[in-house]
């Protein structure tokens, strides 16, 4: 670990400073895990978001398991209920009073580590013996974090160091995905109605009322009656739940049926 604690802070801050300036909430934490396990003496790292059980939560890889996996699903049932499971890390961070301060699972297990399940389980997934789990301040759940993956030597005092410094960073990059996904859920436009699929005619007919043009402009340019086009206007209030066509343009805007209009 190439400048120690403080050189791993510097560069593990260039790669928090360059999160906050992307927009896609799903890429900050493929881009940590990216850079995150060589700053503490890792290999492999595995990265555990959100309301976490063994059964379920938002799992994801660095780019060497992913290269060795292809995808975290390919891991199997049995492997990822034992990871998830995040032994012996979830016992010791759920104990009242628990500091979530970095640790590594040899540490916190004793000789019970070498011949659990787990140990077995990521030799034989990821031809790693130790784990160093570093857990986000602040977050309730036992192992919401980065579970980072060597081999040979345990991780040392000045890789445990390191990720402590490195904690705040880790929060702040997770707080900013938080940010996005509720900024992407309060901007996305509403979904349409479940009823609104319309017809090749309705949205001809929709097409042209974003134009302005009146019922008989509409009937004379398709060739149907006034009639008709009454009765495709009121599909579409029904369909859309509206009630005037400035209201239907406008709806039909808002679900992407029709693109905005732009100032000229």
């Amino acid at each position: 670990m190439a400048g120690g604690p403080a050189g791993a802070y510097e560069r593990m801050l260039a790669v928090a400073v360059t999160a906050l300036h992307e927009r896609e909430p799903e890429r900050l934490w493929p881009m940590v895990a990216a850079a995150l396990p060589g700053l503490c003496g890792g290999e492999a790292l595995i990265y555990k978001l959100g309301e976490w059980t063994d059964r379920a939560g938002s799992m994801g890889l660095s780019p060497s398991v992913e290269a060795h996996f292809g995808r975290i699903d390919d891991i199997g049932d049995e492997g990822m209920a034992v990871l998830r499971r995040g032994y012996p890390f979830a016992d010791h961070y759920a104990r009242a009073g628990a500091v979530r301060r970095p640790g590594t699972a040899h540490r916190m297990a004793g000789r019970g580590w070498t011949h659990s399940r787990t140990a077995g389980t990521i030799s034989r997934l990821m031809d790693a013996d130790h784990v160093l789990a570093i857990p986000l301040p602040g977050t309730t759940t036992p192992v919401t974090g980065c579970l980072v993956y060597r081999a040979g030597a345990d991780f040392t005092e000045d890789h445990v160091r390191a990720a402590e410094q490195l904690q705040p960073l880790l929060a702040g990059v997770e707080q900013q995905r938080q940010l996005l996904e509720r900024w992407r859920a309060a901007t996305a436009p509403p979904e349409p109605p479940t009823d609104s699929r319309l017809t090749p005619r309705q949205v001809t007919v929709l097409l042209l009322l974003a134009d302005a043009l009146t019922a008989a402009a509409i009937a004379h340019r398709l060739g149907i009656s006034v009639r008709t086009v009454h009765k495709h206007v009121e599909s579409l209030y029904r369909k859309l739940g509206t009630r005037d066509r400035v209201s239907t343009v406008l709806r039909a805007q808002e679900i992407g049926l029709l693109p905005r209009r732009t100032g000229r």
